[in-house]
């Protein structure tokens, strides 16, 4: 599978900066007057509307919940002032991890793999935030006023065109209308990059993390691809030279040393792993070799246990459960690997009791209600479960996985409005506002009274608003 590279910032942030590395680009600045905020918010999410529809993505409530708030901590001790951010999931085993405009969260699963400990981790959210934070797309343009908003539109179709399988057409595309950026690149890439580092470096260490956690990544994939003649989609966005890591080090030393790692970070890269290799059989075998080495690894018993569920071998999988669940009992990555097993095993009474018990202990957690609703589904309770599904759409309104389960739910209670509704909502968030538009039409003819109907012309209205402003800004 093909990676969309960010390029739109990837190029933006290659060019030369005015501002000081410490302190964020005043918002009336010229930058403002190319590109301001409210354009970078709308740019950003018709870029990652795109993204979606192209390239697949992980829907894992469990690493998502891991994802949004490990950012959102790191974001508290960022100069970001805007925390709007939308965040994608690319089902990618490839190293890569990129912030677009107007707060664009983007980690290809390969991250967990090639990130060691959540330090590690961190530090790549850190320096992705630091680009946002110093707002270096708009700035990017500041510098060099002849890459308008129509020329990054041309770049946007080049790079869609790539990602997509167009192959030759869609580089071509970019190298047409961006030889100039790509030049530009060249030139300034390491200015941008170092000042991303500085930055992202004291906000890993006031957010509690172990600041040597930075060089120590660059250092270990400056050696494992040193001799690579095609490195990771990260690198290429994100160059490394010797002087750069020995800089980020230098740097890093000066900080309070901080935390390194976390259980929770280790289980969620065993869920990775699990995700990215061939089959659980050889996921049972490689984590088994683990506890020989270790039998106290807590993360490999919980793959163990993983691998041991999807590979149909739930008594084994439930003997490595019920061992973890002993040690720490309030566990919520344990405790829904347990209902899930329960779920697959039919034992619905067992996963209700347990799921009621983590909805007191987690009450506001997605990964729980997520349980719940699919329980629900396995009970055959499906009008409950929808129900339930619209409450948590209301929440994460902008997570395109739900709207397409409750459209699901929707069509199997015979709500065909409600149906299509959703299909609409979904449709709009991966970019497509043709399909959206069309399912409102069909909402609004099946509509049986008028404020149904109000509703969907109201929202009709507000997704080709939308569509306009985004059409606009890229002609």
């Amino acid at each position: 599978m093909k990676i969309l590279r960010p390029t739109l910032l990837a190029l933006a942030c290659a060019l030369p900066l005015c501002a000081s590395a410490d302190n964020l680009p005043s918002l009336g600045d010229a930058s403002s007057s190319i590109v301001s905020p409210d354009q970078e918010y709308l740019l950003g999410r018709a870029w990652l509307g795109l993204l979606r529809r192209q390239i697949a993505q992980l829907s894992d409530p469990l690493l998502k919940d891991y994802v949004e708030s490990s950012v959102y901590r790191l974001a508290e001790t960022s100069q970001v002032q805007d925390r709007r951010f939308e965040f994608v999931l690319l089902d990618s085993p490839q190293l890569n991890a990129f912030a677009a405009p107007g707060g664009i969260i983007g980690i290809n699963g390969g991250l967990f793999l090639h990130a060691h400990t959540e330090a590690e981790f961190a530090s790549v959210m850190a320096h992705e935030l630091a680009h946002l934070s110093q707002r270096h797309f708009a700035r990017g343009l500041e510098a060099q006023q002849r890459l308008q908003l129509p020329m990054m539109a041309a770049m946007l179709a080049g790079v869609i065109a790539a990602a997509a399988g167009a192959g030759d057409a869609g580089i071509a595309a970019i190298a047409s209308s961006q030889a100039a950026a790509i030049q530009a690149q060249r030139a300034y890439s390491r200015q941008n990059e170092q000042e991303a580092d500085r930055i992202g470096l004291t906000n890993l260490a006031r957010a509690g993390y172990d600041p040597q956690a930075m060089p120590q990544m660059f250092e270990r994939l400056i050696r494992q691809y040193r001799h690579n003649h095609k490195p990771p989609e990260f690198l290429l966005t994100h160059p490394l030279s010797e002087s750069r890591v020995a800089d980020t080090r230098n740097r890093a030393e000066q900080l309070p040393r901080g935390a390194v790692d976390s259980t929770r970070y280790q289980l969620m890269r065993a869920r990775v792993q699990l995700q990215f290799e061939n089959t659980p059989g050889q996921s049972v075998k490689r984590f088994r070799a683990l506890l020989e080495q270790d039998p106290e690894q807590v993360p490999a018993r919980y793959g163990l246990a993983l691998a041991l569920m999807r590979g149909g071998q739930l008594d084994e999988a439930r003997k490595e459960l019920t061992a973890l669940l002993s040690k720490a009992p309030d566990d919520l990555a344990y405790n829904l690997a347990l209902v899930e097993l329960d779920i697959a095993a039919n034992r619905l009474e067992q996963a209700s009791h347990r799921l009621q018990q983590l909805t007191l202990l987690y009450p506001t957690s997605y990964p729980v209600q997520q349980s719940n609703i699919d329980l629900q589904v396995k009970r055959g309770e499906t009008g409950k479960a929808a129900k339930a599904l619209e409450g948590l759409a209301e929440r994460r309104s902008k997570d395109p996985d739900i709207w397409y389960q409750l459209a699901e739910l929707r069509g199997l209670t015979g709500d065909l409005v409600g149906l299509h509704q959703a299909r609409a909502e979904y449709f709009a968030l991966t970019g497509d506002y043709d399909q959206a538009f069309e399912q409102l039409d069909y909402a609004k003819r099946r509509s049986s009274n008028f404020q149904t109907a109000a509703r969907v012309d109201a929202r009709l209205d507000q997704l080709r608003e939308e569509k306009r402003i985004v059409e606009q800004m890229l002609r």
